[in-house]
C-alpha cells in the first residue's frame, strides 16, 4: 500500500480535464514515467498491469492509487483546452 499512499499523498493522482467538452483523462506519475489509467475499465498503460493481469492480479497500484485519490477527494486536477486533448493523447501514447 505504500506506492498507493505516496501516490496520493504526493499528489501524483490528476486529473485531466479538457473545456468545454469536459473529456477527462487520469493519469498516475510513476517512478519516472506517467502512466495513462482508465478507472471504469480498469486499465492502466503501466507493464506492471499488463504482466499482473497475466499472472492473475485485478489492478496496479496506479488504478489503486486513483481509487484512494478520488475516495479522499485528493485529486490533482488540471484543465486543457479541447485543441489540447489530440497532443496530450499522443504523448502519452508515445510513452507507452
Amino acid at each position: 500500500m505504500g506506492n498507493v499512499d505516496s501516490a496520493v499523498s504526493e499528489k501524483r493522482v490528476k486529473m485531466h480535464v479538457f473545456e468545454p467538452s469536459r473529456r477527462v483523462l487520469w493519469t498516475v506519475v510513476g517512478k519516472g514515467s506517467e502512466h495513462w489509467v482508465d478507472p471504469d475499465s480498469g486499465y492502466c498503460s503501466c507493464p506492471g498491469f499488463y504482466f499482473g493481469r497475466a499472472r492473475g492480479k485485478n489492478e496496479c497500484y496506479h488504478l489503486e492509487s486513483v481509487r484512494l485519490a478520488r475516495s479522499k477527494n485528493r485529486v490533482e486536477r488540471v484543465v486543457f483546452a479541447d485543441e489540447e486533448f489530440a497532443p496530450f493523447v499522443c504523448g502519452l501514447v508515445e510513452d507507452l
